[in-house]
């Protein structure tokens, strides 16, 4: 009986460790750029826990030396674009394919994935010319097409296998009363849906709003540029000031908006990484 609740009591001094060890991994960057961005001059190559003289000039200096509220306004624009038309059409999209028989179905959803597989350098060249085809070079409508090349295939890919799981009962008793396809996604799939929906644009979203290579590529100007470049273009007011202050509070700031819609969705977020789980 001793041996039993001393290995509980290990247990849980061991889970106690690891939960510690985990979230000082993953929350010690951005506690560590949130201190450093209310440092100024050389103390921020100082190793302190915390400054002598804390100062918000470097979120001042953000958002005067260059227009970095319009490259956040960009960002905003765009991966909410790309996210709301990527989730508009893969709804369609999985529904097709999850419930309905047709002939290339599966190969249909292998090229889903493989074209989520490949990198982006491999597609960097051919959206160039489709994008100057198109007149759509260094503007917002350029990006939110360059960026549903990935946001696209991994919601459709997702919400297939969301709609997989979905009871065919369901379906077959709204059709004997004469529902539509239409009204069947509309009125009864997209309700049940909903936690998916946020777990899965939230993703979108995030990937959108990192988003890089892309976003250096096909956006010259600051009418089109977004945060994470106009992150990577910060440097100082001369070349003996260090832009580091400048670009940890540019982080985050970048970082805010992502937390706070986990923290909104976090209920909703659960209940679609869960969905399918537990089956009663």
């Amino acid at each position: 009986m001793k041996a039993r609740m001393n290995a509980q009591i290990m247990e849980k001094w061991a889970l106690t460790f690891i939960s510690i060890f985990v979230v000082s991994f993953l929350l010690g960057p951005f506690a560590w750029a949130l201190v450093s961005s209310i440092k100024s001059g050389g103390e921020i190559f100082s190793v302190a826990w915390w400054p002598d003289q804390p100062t918000l000039e470097n979120y001042r200096t953000v958002f005067t030396a260059q227009p970095f509220a319009r490259n956040f306004l960009n960002s905003v624009l765009v991966a909410s674009a790309a996210t709301l038309i990527s989730l508009g059409l893969s709804v369609a999209a999985s529904f097709a394919l999850a419930r309905r028989e047709f002939r290339g179905r599966g190969l249909l959803l292998t090229a889903f994935l493989l074209v989520s597989m490949f990198p982006q350098i491999a597609v960097l060249s051919g959206l160039f010319e489709v994008l100057r085809a198109l007149g759509l070079y260094n503007s917002r409508s350029g990006l939110v097409l360059s960026y549903m090349i990935f946001t696209l295939p991994f919601t459709v890919w997702v919400l297939t296998t969301f709609m997989r799981q979905l009871p065919r009962e369901l379906e077959e008793a709204a059709i004997m009363d004469g529902a539509s396809s239409f009204t069947v996604l509309t009125r009864i799939f997209l309700p049940l849906l909903s936690p998916s929906l946020v777990t899965t644009g939230l993703l979108a979203f995030i990937a959108a709003w990192n988003e890089f290579l892309f976003a250096l590529t096909f956006a010259l100007s600051d009418q089109a540029r977004t945060v994470p470049v106009a992150i990577s273009s910060m440097s100082g007011a001369s070349q003996y000031e260090s832009p580091w202050g400048q670009i940890m509070a540019a982080s985050v700031l970048v970082t805010i908006p992502l937390i706070a819609l986990v923290l909104v969705f976090q209920r909703r977020i659960v209940k679609g990484l869960t969905a399918g789980a537990v089956k009663g």
